[in-house]
């Protein structure tokens, strides 16, 4: 009989969703990290200008209020380094309201420092292209409106220092320096922010890639189930009713006198039996998320009773079996963990039917299972394709299903399969699961 076991379903729909989610919380999450940093060379380089135009340039700034500003945005970085190292969820809102406050911390020194004359005003700029990068549209208008409003006020109100700006006199007046050296100041912030942000969007869009796939294998996994299910429920009548015939035949005087032709009703019998108990167990498991009354075994019990079951099943010629598991964690059987490792060991019985083996341990928080054979083993170009849809060596239409399947329960528990050729010959697949995604309270599926 097959082992008590229970499935857990998520619509493809729910995870598409999830993973993008995630995936665009990670980019903003980085992307905040380039702010923090860029705000850390804004706040020494403030510190820096500040020296250089207080005692070099001999002129008079207003040190206690500009320094003050400088201090608090040091604070605002250091609460915002230890608060989204709480908290990595960063939104668009946050993002937003770290360039307002850097805008407007930029247009309270420059207010102090000369207004519309300091050269400086070209940082201005860099706020405005990099909120355009890393906000959507609306937000980067935002930034830009504000950042036009502040200049415009300074044009209104020049603040207490005047700065004498002759662009006429070439490189040796102090204006056209500190333009220049704003310019060059600029230029580099964005080829190496730009840079570096640019990496960060390249590797989020590699990333939905990724998750756009698998919601796609996501779906055809679930076409194929719709597929299994209703083919069970067209399958259970007829399975019934060769069943009643068998087992009337075996009755009858002309098979009971033969003993040979009994037997070999006998075990049409059997098997007809244990088709008729496969397409009840994917009625079963059809739809339903969770037993209410799950059976809990050992980790070693359970891959016991499956190789039991695969075994009596199949029949190999040879099958060596070696459980090293030394731990008696409590799991739940699950259908899939099931089917996962018997697709595995059947392609390697059918490239090897006389000999195969199978080992089980744990290392450290990981279970692995190791199915070798003797076959041929693996074409290159099928060590590259393995996991995907319709990928089979036997050059069959509408074969190669089965790893494919068994990757992606694979990847919904958090771990992964692995496939290579053996030196002197053969195959191995290993396939590695996280143990805690084995426990009865846990759900490989959940959010």
């Amino acid at each position: 009989m097959p082992m008590q076991t229970h499935t857990r379903l998520r619509p493809p729909d729910g995870l598409r969703r999830r993973l993008r989610a995630a995936a665009g919380l990670l980019t903003d999450n980085r992307s905040m990290q380039q702010l923090i940093l860029l705000r850390w060379i804004a706040v020494f380089g403030q510190l820096l200008v500040i020296g250089m135009i207080h005692v070099w340039a001999g002129i008079s700034l207003p040190l206690h209020t500009m320094l003050s500003i400088a201090g608090g945005q040091a604070l605002f970085n250091v609460f915002s380094v230890y608060y989204w190292r709480q908290h990595s969820d960063v939104s668009e809102r946050a993002l937003l309201l770290s360039f307002l406050t850097d805008v407007a911390a930029l247009t309270a020194q420059l207010y102090l420092s000369g207004g519309l004359a300091n050269p400086f005003m070209l940082l201005y700029l860099l706020q405005i292209v990099l909120a355009a990068v890393l906000l959507q549209p609306r937000s980067g208008w935002l930034v830009t409106l504000v950042s036009f409003a502040c200049m415009a006020a300074l044009a209104v109100w020049h603040g207490p220092i005047e700065l004498p700006a002759n662009p006429a006199a070439g490189l040796a007046n102090p204006y056209v320096q500190g333009l220049l050296l704003c310019f060059v100041l600029v230029a580099g912030l964005l080829v190496v922010f730009i840079g570096r942000i640019g990496s960060i969007l390249r590797e989020r869009d590699a990333r939905l890639a990724g998750l756009r796939q698998r919601a796609a294998e996501e779906e055809h996994i679930v076409r194929m189930g719709l597929l299994a299910s209703g083919a069970a429920h067209e399958l259970g009548t007829p399975l019934s009713t060769l069943a009643v015939i068998l087992g009337d035949w075996q009755h009858l005087p002309h098979f009971t006198s033969d003993p040979e032709l009994l037997h070999d009703v006998s075990e049409m019998q059997t098997q007809v039996l244990r088709c008729k108990a496969i397409v009840t167990g994917i009625l079963h498991s059809a739809g339903e998320t969770r037993a209410e009354s799950p059976h809990e075994m050992s980790l070693s019990e359970c891959i016991d009773e499956m190789v039991d079951i695969w075994r009596r099943s199949r029949l190999p010629h040879l099958l060596s079996f070696d459980n090293r598991i030394n731990t008696d964690l409590a799991i739940i059987a699950d259908t899939g963990l099931q089917q996962m490792l018997f697709n595995v060991m059947d392609n390697a019985m059918e490239a090897s039917p006389r000999w195969l083996s199978l080992e089980a341990e744990c290392v450290e928080d990981m279970l692995v299972l190791q199915v070798s054979d003797n076959g041929p083993g693996f074409r290159a170009d099928m060590l590259e394709r393995l996991g995907k849809p319709f990928q089979s060596s036997k050059d069959v239409p509408g074969r190669g299903l089965g790893l494919f399947l068994s990757f992606n329960v694979a990847r919904a528990f958090g771990g992964s399969i692995h496939a290579s050729n053996k030196p002197a010959g053969g195959a191995r697949v290993t396939i590695t699961l996280p143990l805690h995604a084995l426990t009865a309270d846990a759900d490989p599926y959940d959010d």
